[in-house]
């Protein structure tokens, strides 16, 4: 067939900032073309230079239904974005649940648009700072003179396994379900504050690096290493370097819609420019190859103190400073991933999240791990192997013994997790959180004499697809002023412990949890206690209470009376 034109957004342009906002010089570039296979383009593009918006979206349904889901998400993106109120933080997470919301409304009214939806990748660039907006397996890559780091993770099962070093990036890119997303957007209804819906990060742009957003129809077919190689060769003309990633993606077989966008900053080509200078004098050129340990640890350490650029020298091994340097320098180094295991950098869970900053993966090799965890801000704890890392904590925590805790956080996650009591003593909380905000995804927890997972004061966050049973205790208490989403988890058989009949859900009076998509079944007492009347036949509606040959013994809600 013969390929359309490519369409193009928005050449090299300066930002205007608010007033009052720091003047931050960007030149951009973008265009999205059909591929060498697919009559339609679902991805849509947008870049706007002068409010500092950069949106990839990639439409999925098939035929027209995507390219209806990724038009509609960029209409209801642009009209939050372009409206610059409130903190940029906020404007990401509603622009992208309110066009969320959209697509489930428009598919719920029309058959032929039922199943349609999309990724996207976004970045807001405001006062110094990149703030981004991420659902689904579209990226978002930093670009410097010392190589490309990947920003955004893959909510895919393919791309967390690349992420958690499992698989080799080419192994990936090759693997039959390369494709498969377990995040999109469309698929349910969220709010912005749901954990496990939007992904936000923030860091500092480096006016001697780039930012490059695009689909998988890239990164399916071309490797990190070569986006990296052919910006550099282009820095400076970054609608050249655009084309050429186009253009390479088509020539790997061009199996998808690719789309690509780069923005970068005002020293960006000096700064890629003098190491290849250095390197015709003799000097090391830069490496551009995303080795292990550069996609775990920094590639650039720039930080803007006022007017002026204050370079940071980077110890070999964790991206450890020279001593003396500011805290604030060190706290700028990208995100990257601090590995538990026999043999690796870190034997203890403990050691690792000490050692992790805001924004780090702690992941943990298989086996047991016999320590009390506390998880601290920003923090993402992870098992490599889904429920083969085991906490089995020792000792006490206070009173009583709880084998994790969050406590005062407002993000963090534990994913994957199977929680239970030793041989010498029990164990009375799996997962404490408390005034805190985290996700609890895929965990297993048994064995907890008072609640497998309690949320105290006014904690909220999720729990999500996770199996609570044989607990003595409740499977999830929820005090009075906690307000967490619970989605998606089989909660049976707990509540038989010696101190009385337990319900597998405890709302305190007044608690505000979402219940949605439970199964809640062979529990000691009622299934969730404390539900007020008004809101009973929702949460019939919304969950299961009889399953696997299993009823909870005093029924959905019991009597209502509190114990």
């Amino acid at each position: 067939m013969t390929l359309p034109d490519r369409l193009h957004d928005s050449g090299p342009t300066l930002i205007v900032p608010k007033a009052g906002a720091r003047r931050t010089s960007l030149r951009c570039a973008g265009a999205s073309h059909p591929g060498r296979v697919r009559d339609r383009n679902e991805d849509r593009l947008h870049v706007d230079a002068e409010r500092g918006i950069v949106i990839v979206v990639d439409g999925m349904g098939g035929q027209a239904a995507g390219e209806k889901a990724a038009e509609t998400a960029l209409r209801f993106l642009r009209t939050r974005l372009e409206r610059q109120t409130g903190r940029v933080e906020e404007r990401v997470r509603e622009a992208i649940t309110v066009a969320n919301n959209e697509i489930v409304r428009i598919a719920a009214h029309d058959p032929a648009d039922r199943g349609m939806g999309c990724v996207l990748t976004l970045a807001v660039i405001e006062n110094g700072m990149v703030t981004v907006g991420h659902v689904g397996d579209s990226r978002l890559y930093r670009l410097g003179a010392d190589g490309i780091v990947k920003v955004t993770r893959d909510h895919s099962p393919v791309g967390m396994r690349e992420d958690e070093g499992e698989l080799s990036e080419t192994d990936a890119m090759r693997h039959p379900r390369r494709n498969e997303v377990y995040r999109s957007v469309g698929a349910e209804e969220h709010t912005p504050l749901d954990e496990e819906f939007v992904e936000v990060s923030r860091f500092p742009f480096d006016p001697e690096g780039a930012i490059l957003v695009c689909s998988d129809g890239l990164t399916d077919l071309v490797s990190s290493e070569t986006i990296a190689r052919i910006v550099s060769e282009s820095a400076g003309d970054e609608q050249r370097a655009v084309d050429r990633l186009i253009d390479a993606a088509n020539a790997a077989g061009g199996k998808d819609n690719v789309t690509v966008a780069i923005a970068a900053g005002e020293r960006f080509a000096a700064a890629l420019a003098a190491p290849r200078e250095r390197g015709r004098t003799g000097a090391t050129a830069p490496d551009f190859r995303p080795s292990a340990s550069r996609s775990r640890h920094s590639f650039a350490l720039g930080v803007l103190l006022g007017v002026g650029v204050v370079a940071a020298v980077v110890l070999v091994g964790r991206g450890t400073l020279w001593p003396g340097l500011p805290q604030a320098l060190e706290a700028t180094r990208p995100p990257g991933t601090l590995w538990v295991g026999p043999g690796l950098e870190y034997t203890a869970i403990g050691a690792a999240l000490a050692a992790a900053r805001a924004g780090d993966t702690v992941s943990v090799a298989p086996g047991v791990y016999r320590e009390q965890v506390r998880l601290p801000e920003g923090v993402t704890l992870i098992s490599r192997a889904a429920r083969q890392a085991a906490i089995v904590p020792r000792g006490g925590m206070g009173s009583q013994l709880v084998a994790v805790a969050a406590e005062g956080l407002s993000s963090g996650r534990i994913v994957g997790f199977r929680i239970g009591p030793n041989d010498s003593g029990p164990l009375d909380v799996g997962i404490r959180v408390n005034n805190a905000r985290i996700a609890i995804e895929d965990v297993e927890v048994s064995g907890a004499r008072v609640a497998a997972v309690e949320f105290l004061g006014g904690s909220d966050g999720t729990l999500r697809a996770s199996l609570l049973h044989r607990n003595p205790g409740a499977g999830v208490t929820i005090a009075t002023n906690a307000t967490p989403r619970v989605a998606h988890n089989l909660i049976l058989d707990n509540g038989s412990g010696a101190g009385g009949s337990r319900p597998g859900v405890d709302l305190e009076d007044g608690a505000g949890a979402a219940l949605i998509g439970n199964v809640i079944a062979g529990n000691a007492a009622e299934g969730v206690r404390g539900v007020p009347p008004t809101a009973r036949a929702a949460v019939l509606e919304n969950n299961v209470f009889e399953a696997f040959g299993r009823t909870n013994r005093a029924g959905a809600f019991g009597s209502g009376a509190r114990r």
